[in-house]
């Protein structure tokens, strides 16, 4: 039986759910004209995996919180995604750096394109902060499911091999960047990509030991 370690604040409450869910997780909406919205099926499917394979209790309907929503503290899991441009407001900034430092953890997925804007964008939220690539012994890839290698490779975009990148706050990841990987097309519907469902199920591997990390990480 897992027992879930929520960092909480005085703003963060994660355990929200009424009825029979513990947990609801999001997808993040941001402006700036870039397909926040891609990958409609990713995260209902790597919610049903989690709550087969790890014993979790998450809502299975993903959820849509906007940057500088209060809402934003009621997840203890935000994920981000899309192909093109991304702004941040400096409110919206202010707000996702608040979530971040009060325990919540934020994974990015750049569906091919977001790269160039989504570092811009982070350095309004931490600017004392560089991203960094984690290295292959970091907890992320070794919790659950083991990745001895680092991310899977999911679709090929220009022959790069897959990074994955974070944001350390005070020694804690609040924030992982998973890069030239592709993740939630992984996750997706079979149907969508036509992806062989080895390589499936190692991207939903991975998304588990995010969702595992984030819901376990100590403040």
């Amino acid at each position: 039986m897992l027992c879930w370690l929520l960092p909480l604040s005085s703003e963060a409450h994660f355990a929200l759910s009424p009825q029979k869910y513990s947990y609801k997780i999001a997808k993040l909406r941001y402006n700036g004209g870039g397909d926040w919205y891609a990958n409609k099926t990713s995260l209902p499917n790597l919610i049903a995996f989690c709550n087969k394979n790890l014993g979790t209790n998450i809502e299975p309907d993903e959820e849509v919180v906007e940057v500088g929503s209060p809402d934003i503290f009621l997840y203890p899991f935000i994920h981000m995604t899309g192909h093109g441009n991304v702004v941040f407001s400096p409110d919206e900034a202010a707000n996702l750096r608040r979530y971040l430092i009060s325990g919540g953890f934020l994974h990015i997925d750049d569906n091919y394109g977001m790269d160039k804007f989504i570092r811009t964008e982070l350095k309004k939220v931490f600017p004392e902060l560089e991203l960094v690539e984690l290295p292959f012994s970091h907890p992320i890839y070794q919790l659950k499911y083991k990745f001895p290698n680092g991310l899977p490779k999911v679709h090929e975009h220009e022959g790069k091999a897959p990074q994955g990148f974070g944001l350390l706050y005070q020694g804690r990841l609040v924030c992982f960047y998973s890069y030239e990987s592709d993740l939630g097309n992984g996750w997706e519907d079979q149907i969508i990509y036509n992806d062989p469902e080895e390589i499936r199920q190692e991207a939903l591997k991975m998304g588990a030991n995010l969702i595992l990390y984030a819901f376990t990480q100590a403040q």
